[in-house]
C-alpha cells in the first residue's frame, strides 16, 4: 500500500508524542504494530475504539482489553459461528487501542448459517432459564472475588504450621489469591459475551427484516420499536430518585444537605423518621451502589460504594428538582406508547405473511435486547468493581512493603510483572534477604507514569490506513457507528453552515448551551438544560441525563450506550460526530437535531 495515498496514516508513520519515548515498553508485544508484518497491518483498516477505552492504558489495565476482546472473539468465532463476523483484532498505538473487525470469508458464510441457527436457536428458545443460570454464575464469581484476601507475610510461621505437618508456608496464599483473582476476571469476561452478541444478533436480524420491507425507514424508527426496556442498569439511578422522593416525603431535606456525607447521614439518623430513610439507603447500597462513574475498564474508575459523595451529590440534585415540582422518573409510559404507535403503523403496511415474520422477530428482539444493557451492571460495574477493589488492596500491601511509593503504583506494572513482584517478596522473605524490587520499581514506575501522562495529552487519530469502499459489518455499524458516511465526515472539512453531522441516535430538537466534558470527574460541572458534548458517555452517567437537554458524542452507533440511554430518557442525541468535543467549546449555543443527526453552532 502506498501510505501517501491512504485516507489515514500508517501506524508506522505516526510520531511518538513528546515525552513518551519508550511507550511500547508499557504494553504486551502482541499489541504492537510489528514492522515485520507491516504489509499486512498497512492493508488493514483500523479505527480507534475510544468509545470503550477513551484514555491511554496503564500497563495493568490492558487486562480488560485482552480478556474482553478474547471473549468477544470466542463467541463469534468458536461458540456461535456468527455467519458474517469473527472476532476483532486489536493493536495499541501511543496508548490508545485500535480495532479491526475480522470478517468471515464470503464463501464460508453460508456454511456457518445452520450451525449458528442451531447454537443461537438453543439460547433463544431457552432464554429465560439460561439467563437465570447466567446470573447465578456471575453472582458466584463476584462472591468468590469478594472473598479474596491478601495477607502480609509473618515474621515467623505459626507453631501449628510446623507441628501440624502442613509442609507449606504463607507465600502460597499470595500466589493462590492473585492467580484466582486473575482467573475470576478472565471467566467473568467470558460470561460477559455469552449473551451479548446474541442480543445484538437478534436486534440486527429484526433490523434487517424491517429494512427489507421498508428500505427508506429511518434507523431510529426501528430502534424505537424496542425502546422502553426495564433494564437493571437503570436501577442505581432509580434508587437515588426514590431516596430523593422519600427524603422530601419524610421532611429530611435539611438533614440531607448537612455537610459531608457522614455529617448528612448522622443528621438523618437523628431526625424523626430518619431510620426509615437510612434503611432504604442501606438497602440501595447493596448491590446498586456497585456502580462506577466510568465504564469499569480502568483501575482509576471510581465506584459509588467506595465514594459515597458521588451518589449523594446526585441525591441532593434530585431533591432540589423534586421540590421544584419536576418529574424525575424516566418517561417510560411515553416511550412505550410511542413504541407501540410506530410498531403498529409499520406492521399494518405489511401483508399477513410478513406480519407473522415481523411479530416473531420483534418478539425475540424485545425479549433478548434488554441484556445488552443489563449485563453492564453485573459485569462492568459490580464484578469488575470488586476485582479492582481487590487489586487496590494488593497494591497497598506491596506499597507498605516498599516496592513502590503510592497506593496505586501497581497499575503501572502489567499483570505478569505483578506476579514477579510477588515472587520477589516471597523468595526474599523465605531466604531472609532484602527485597530486590524496592530498588527497581519506584524509579521505573515514575518513568512509566511520565510516559503515560505524555500519551494522555495527545488525542488519538480516529483511524489508520484506507477503509473499505463500503462498511457492511453490522456490529461495527451498530455499536461503534463506523460507517462509510462517518469516515467521510472524519476527513472532510466543516460544512458550509458550520454544522457537524453524526448519527441520528435519539429523536428531538433542542437548543442550549454546550458543556464540553472529557472525564466523569467533570459531571458536577453540568448545569440544568445544558447540552452535554463529550468524546463518549458511560452508561453510569444516567443520573445527569435528567438534567441535560441533549447529548453529542464523538463516537458511537445506534446501539451504543449513549444512544440507548438517551432514547430511554427521552433526550435528543447525535452520536459518532468524530470530533464534536474538540470543535465545540463550553459556552457555545447549539441546536441539536436528533432526528437528522446534525449539531449546529448558533453563536
Amino acid at each position: 500500500m502506498d501510505a501517501q495515498k491512504s485516507l489515514f496514516p500508517s501506524a508506522f508513520e505516526v510520531e511518538t508524542p513528546k515525552g513518551a519515548d519508550g511507550w511500547k515498553d508499557l504494553y504486551p508485544y502482541y499489541t504492537h504494530f510489528n514492522p515485520n508484518r507491516r504489509e499486512q497491518d498497512d492493508n488493514t483498516f483500523w479505527f480507534c475504539n475510544s468509545q470503550h477505552w477513551p484514555t491511554p492504558f496503564r500497563p495493568f489495565d490492558t487486562i480488560m482489553l485482552d480478556f474482553a476482546i478474547k471473549g468477544l472473539g470466542q463467541y463469534n468465532t468458536r461458540h456461535l459461528l456468527v455467519p458474517p463476523a469473527n472476532g476483532v483484532d486489536y493493536r495499541i498505538l501511543n496508548g490508545y487501542v485500535y480495532f479491526s473487525p475480522v470478517a468471515v470469508a464470503p464463501e464460508q458464510i453460508e456454511g456457518r448459517v445452520p450451525q449458528f441457527m442451531e447454537r443461537a436457536g438453543h439460547y433463544f428458545m431457552n432464554w429465560g432459564d439460561l439467563y437465570a443460570n447466567w446470573k447465578e454464575k456471575v453472582l458466584a464469581k463476584i462472591k468468590e472475588l469478594d472473598a479474596i484476601n491478601f495477607t502480609t507475610l509473618p515474621d515467623v510461621e505459626a507453631l501449628d504450621v510446623v507441628t501440624g505437618g502442613v509442609g507449606l508456608d504463607s507465600t502460597n496464599q499470595l500466589f493462590d489469591q492473585y492467580d484466582k483473582a486473575i482467573e475470576m476476571c478472565y471467566k467473568i469476561w467470558q460470561y460477559h459475551f455469552e449473551f451479548l452478541n446474541l442480543g445484538y444478533a437478534a436486534y440486527l436480524d429484526f433490523f434487517g427484516f424491517v429494512k427489507e420491507q421498508f428500505p427508506s425507514i429511518p434507523d431510529q424508527a426501528i430502534a424505537k420499536m424496542v425502546q422502553g426496556v426495564d433494564s437493571e442498569l437503570f436501577r442505581p439511578d432509580d434508587e437515588i430518585k426514590k431516596l430523593a422522593k422519600l427524603a422530601v416525603e419524610l421532611g429530611l431535606v435539611q438533614a440531607v444537605h448537612t455537610g459531608s456525607v457522614d455529617d448528612a447521614l448522622a443528621a438523618i439518623a437523628a431526625a424523626p423518621n430518619g431510620d426509615k430513610w437510612i434503611a432504604q439507603w442501606n438497602a440501595a447500597k447493596d448491590p446498586w451502589f456497585n456502580f462506577t462513574s466510568g465504564n469499569g475498564f480502568y483501575s482509576t474508575d471510581k465506584y459509588w460504594i467506595d465514594h459515597l459523595d458521588i451518589p449523594f451529590g446526585y441525591l441532593r440534585d434530585y431533591i432540589e428538582r423534586v421540590e421544584a415540582g419536576e418529574e424525575i422518573m424516566r418517561p417510560t409510559a411515553k416511550l412505550l406508547a410511542e413504541r407501540d404507535r410506530i410498531t403498529s403503523e409499520y406492521r399494518e403496511m405489511m401483508d399477513d405473511e410478513a406480519q407473522a415474520v415481523f411479530d416473531g422477530k420483534l418478539g425475540l428482539a424485545r425479549v433478548v435486547f434488554p441484556y445488552v444493557e443489563d449485563h453492564n451492571f453485573y459485569i462492568e460495574h459490580w464484578a469488575l468493581g470488586t476485582f479492582w477493589r481487590k487489586m487496590r488492596e494488593l497494591s497497598q500491601l506491596l506499597c507498605d512493603e516498599g516496592f513502590w511509593n503510592n497506593a496505586d503504583d501497581m497499575f503501572f506494572l502489567n499483570r505478569n510483572e505483578v506476579r514477579d513482584v510477588l515472587w520477589d517478596y516471597s523468595s526474599s522473605w523465605a531466604i531472609g534477604v532484602a527485597k530486590r524490587g524496592t530498588d527497581v520499581w519506584p524509579a521505573e514506575i515514575e518513568r512509566r507514569r511520565a510516559i503515560h501522562l505524555a500519551l494522555s495529552k495527545v488525542r488519538p487519530l480516529p483511524a489508520l490506513n484506507n477503509p473499505p469502499e463500503v462498511i457492511t459489518e453490522p456490529f461495527t455499524i451498530m455499536l461503534w457507528g463506523i460507517t462509510s458516511e462517518a469516515i467521510e465526515r472524519w476527513v472532510s472539512s466543516d460544512s458550509d453552515d458550520g454544522s457537524l453531522r453524526g448519527m441520528a441516535a435519539a429523536p428531538g430538537i433542542v437548543e442550549g448551551v454546550a458543556r464540553v466534558l472529557s472525564s466523569p470527574d467533570q459531571l458536577r460541572e453540568l448545569q440544568k438544560g445544558e447540552i452535554l458534548v463529550t468524546p463518549v458517555t458511560a452508561p453510569s452517567w444516567a443520573p445527569v441525563f435528567g438534567k441535560i437537554g441533549a447529548a453529542v458524542t464523538d463516537i458511537g452507533g445506534m446501539m451504543s450506550h449513549a444512544a440507548i440511554v438517551c432514547r430511554e430518557y427521552g433526550l435528543p442525541a447525535v452520536t459518532g460526530t468524530g470530533n464534536a468535543s474538540s470543535k465545540i467549546t463550553t459556552g457555545m449555543r447549539l441546536r441539536v437535531d436528533g432526528n437528522n443527526g446534525t449539531v449546529t453552532v448558533l453563536d
